[in-house]
């Protein structure tokens, strides 16, 4: 068998009554396509691993995690074992709908987008719990991120491979793949698609999550603009630091020299820390600049991706 045109990764955690549904979905919105499914059990302790075992198709492979990761680390071993010449990722609960992939697919290859992501039209969640969240982490990170896509909580999207394989997924960067594939220079569109309400099982997600998708904010907002050049925050930060602290001291140094007694006021101290805590800046960017310069050297890896390449032949006599 040859290359599938699109390898779609299905994150399955205690989902065993969404399974058959699920498959059956998948395979008839797929029947047209050269399609291969990757579904990854993120340490399922129902019978989810048992279902679709019964019910997968030549087609499918199953990944079965020895314990739950989250769903990034799912994610990211779904696409490290996907073929196909495009990715789609989606839940398993049933909510996104199968039937939008073929319509995705046909976008992103007219259009040629490296990214088609999903908007959830009509989406069928609590407000309270569900969707006011979601507007507020969706307005936070496109205001923050630049990057102006309008539903970063739906998981079902269409990439190229190349795209999907060079983002980097580690610890629970899930709801920031758009970024993350915008880093890569992806060209992204986004365009509406089915949501359904949850029939079985129960929602993974709630408000407990919102500190961590601050913090993950946060860390994404570094990645995207000091990531390969960490020296120039922290030697900004360090230098300024450094020259209120010599300034602080120059103006005691006067004071002192005027006969003012200076040994018992606070702004000595201010004085000390701003010039010591300036050198630990400028400390720590020089220790960041080698370990970025490590992990690119010692892996190999590039700080370029190139989209394509092309050789203009000789004009022959």
């Amino acid at each position: 068998m040859g290359q599938p045109e699109i390898s779609v990764v299905v994150t399955i955690f205690n989902e065993e009554g969404n399974i058959p549904p699920l498959l059956e979905a998948i395979y008839t919105s797929l029947a047209p396509i050269s399609y291969e499914l990757i579904l990854v059990d993120d340490g399922s302790t129902d019978r989810s691993v048992e279902k679709m075992k019964i019910l997968a198709n030549e087609k499918t492979r199953i990944l079965v995690f020895n314990k739950n990761y989250g769903q990034t680390t799912a994610l990211a071993a779904g696409i490290d074992h996907s073929l196909g010449q495009y990715i789609v990722t989606m839940d398993g609960d049933l909510q996104n709908d199968p039937g939008d992939i073929p319509m995705m697919l046909d976008l992103a290859k007219k259009g040629d987008w490296d990214v088609v992501a999903g908007r959830r039209a009509n989406r069928q969640d609590d407000f309270v719990l569900r969707k006011l969240p979601s507007k507020i982490a969706n307005w936070l990170i496109r205001t923050t991120t630049r990057v102006y896509l309008s539903d970063y909580g739906c998981s079902l999207r269409i990439y190229k491979a190349n795209i999907a394989q060079n983002m980097g997924l580690y610890g629970e960067l899930h709801r920031f793949i758009p970024v993350l594939a915008r880093q890569e220079g992806a060209r992204m569109t986004e365009v509406d698609v089915r949501h359904h309400p949850r029939i079985h099982g129960t929602s993974k997600y709630g408000l407990s999550r919102t500190f961590k998708v601050i913090a993950d904010l946060i860390l994404m907002l570094f990645f995207q603009k000091y990531f390969q050049r960490p020296i120039h925050i922290f030697g900004t930060l360090g230098l300024l630091s450094l020259a209120l602290g010599v300034l602080v001291n120059f103006y005691l140094l006067v004071e002192k020299l005027m006969g003012e007694d200076i040994g018992g006021r606070p702004i000595l101290l201010v004085g000390s820390i701003l010039v010591l805590g300036g050198i630990q800046l400028i400390t720590t960017g020089i220790v960041a600049e080698i370990i970025v310069r490590t992990y690119f050297e010692s892996q190999d890896k590039k700080t370029y991706t190139l989209k394509a390449i092309h050789q203009i032949g000789k004009k022959e006599d």
